[in-house]
């Protein structure tokens, strides 16, 4: 990337105050590739994967360009991503990154009643994301104003693909005026995604493929835990306590982040310094030679600030917060494992925050396991083993060292037993090695709102708790991780779901076949 700024890509201010207020510094490949052709009108065809940076590339072309002064707010561009989820989520991130411009931006979506999205069009918005099965909808019924549209995004075109909406893409496009500017976004590129593109893009559109980062992780253990926010930091202390690395690097998403984790960590007393885009080159370089010679146990930094560290006795690294791509994430775990040792890599990882760590496994084709935080216990336990094994070795050493102390022991031994002599020295190290403050013994994992739902399949149809998530996946494309306890009968079986997603289940399970049977889906009654 040669250290390309957001600041280098001719972003409007006020774009590039959101952008740092969001915490990036530096554009990933497909954001320093394809904002600069964006910016200059192109058409593009990006072939990158999930999780690269997508939505803020065609996010930043969009809102530098557009024009957003009109008295009366109608749609200045159009974003179709695949599923309810994408759609939210694309314009979680446009709000963000509009802050400054005051941009309103309406999600769509089936699921939600049409005629409050209706009204919300009447009232006027600047940009809207939606589905394109509702996008159509609302076309067709002449509710979504098509006149000033000059910008039109195609993400994640494949999975539109796959998912059935080609003649939808085919008829929402032919509607939109052909001065418009056109991005798409895929994984593949299938015939049908190329037709589309060559029939409805410009001839002098421009092709931006991203290939993925190679990530050798043989000698790189990969762990998550599943945490609430507000344990965030008391996890990231029991996980060092627990592990006692010999060097840590903690990423964190923003310099802000990196200040109150670092403050937070000193007056736990542990030894540690911070690096992010705001200190000086002289402080960074200093506090890099410190964590080098080992006067520092850990380094708490931002991906640009950690850029290029090349440090042999780092044993862990542990995202703090997930990055804000993929090859983020292959960066920041490559800096453990170095010199053919091997490394430890922990994510910290929110309900929200599950879905991109799936990409993120997906992406890497490794395999992330989930871990218990340890508890306040078991961080004893294996304190008391650490310090055994280590007077041990230094009776065993018998260092030069070591012989100037057993004048001491003798003198003690003459007014105490050597065994309560030994025990007061190690009660002396062991609360200076545990001055860590936890608030109970043991975190627990966030619980999930559930409901229990009533479906018309059972044992004799050759249902299995595995088949039935794969079901209300496939057709309510949700997480599996929304999916908890499954009771299996004869002839029906009842599945606790996460109560966010019941609407959709209802709206696209009800009805469909598993295993040749019609499934019928229903609330369950409160059991008695």
């Amino acid at each position: 990337m040669n250290n390309i700024k957001f600041d280098d890509l001719g972003l409007k201010e006020s774009l590039l105050k959101a952008i740092k207020d969001m915490g990036f510094e530096e554009p990933s490949q497909i954001q320093a590739e394809s904002i600069p052709v964006a910016l200059e009108g192109h058409d593009i065809i990006g072939q990158a994967q999930t999780g690269t940076g997508k939505t803020a590339a065609f996010g930043c072309a969009i809102i530098n360009n557009a024009d957003f002064s009109g008295k009366k707010k109608s749609p200045k561009a159009l974003i179709l991503a695949p599923t309810r989820e994408l759609a939210i989520q694309v314009n979680e991130e446009l709000v963000r990154l509009g802050k400054h411009e005051k941009l309103s931006v309406l999600p769509i979506y089936g699921g939600q009643p049409i005629d409050r999205q209706i009204r919300a069009l009447k009232n006027g918005v600047d940009i809207v994301v939606g589905t394109p099965g509702r996008v159509l909808d609302l076309i067709r019924r002449k509710s979504l104003p098509l006149n000033d549209i000059g910008f039109l995004v195609l993400d994640e075109a494949d999975e539109m693909l796959n998912m059935g909406f080609i003649d939808d893409l085919e008829e929402i496009v032919k509607s939109l005026k052909t001065d418009r500017q056109t991005l798409l976004f895929s994984a593949t590129m299938p015939p049908q995604i190329k037709k589309l593109a060559r029939n409805y893009m410009k001839e002098d559109t421009k092709h931006i493929a991203i290939k993925k980062s190679s990530l050798t992780v043989s000698k790189i253990e990969q762990f998550y835990f599943e945490i609430k926010h507000r344990d965030r930091f008391e996890t990231l202390c029991r996980v060092l306590d627990f592990d006692e690395p010999n060097a840590a690097i903690i990423f964190c998403k923003t310099k802000k982040g990196v200040d109150e984790v670092v403050e937070k960590m000193q007056a736990r007393g542990y030894m540690v310094e911070g690096m992010h885009g705001d200190m000086s080159q002289n402080h960074r370089l200093q506090t890099l030679r410190k964590f080098k010679e080992g006067s520092l146990d850990f380094l708490v930094a931002t991906d640009v600030a950690a850029r290029g560290i090349d440090v042999e006795s780092v044993t862990h690294v542990i995202n703090y917060d997930l990055p804000q791509d993929n090859e983020s994430y292959v960066h920041r775990i490559g800096r453990t494992g170095r010199a053919n040792r091997e490394g430890v890599a922990y994510s910290l990882v929110t309900p929200k925050e599950y879905m991109m760590l799936k990409q993120i496994q997906k992406h890497t084709k490794s395999k992330i396991i989930r871990k218990a935080v340890p508890t306040v216990d078991e961080i004893f336990q294996n304190k008391h083993n650490n310090i055994i094994n280590n007077v041990k070795s230094t009776i065993e050493e018998a260092s030069e060292d070591f012989q100037k102390f057993i004048p001491i022991a003798t003198q003690l031994d003459e007014d105490y037993s050597l065994v309560d002599v030994a025990a007061a020295l190690l009660k002396i190290v062991f609360d200076k090695e545990s001055s860590f403050d936890y608030t109970s013994n043991s975190i627990e994992a966030p619980v999930m709102d559930e409901t229990r739902l009533f479906m018309s399949v059972g044992r004799r149809d050759g249902i299995t708790p595995k088949s039935l998530v794969n079901f209300l996946k496939d057709t309510a494309r949700i997480s599996p991780k929304q999916v908890g306890d499954i009771d299996i009968k004869e002839n029906f079986c009842f599945a606790n779901v996460d109560a966010d997603a019941v609407n959709n289940i209802m709206k696209k399970s009800m009805g469909k076949k598993l295993n040749k049977r019609t499934v019928n889906i229903e609330v369950a009654k409160k059991r008695k």
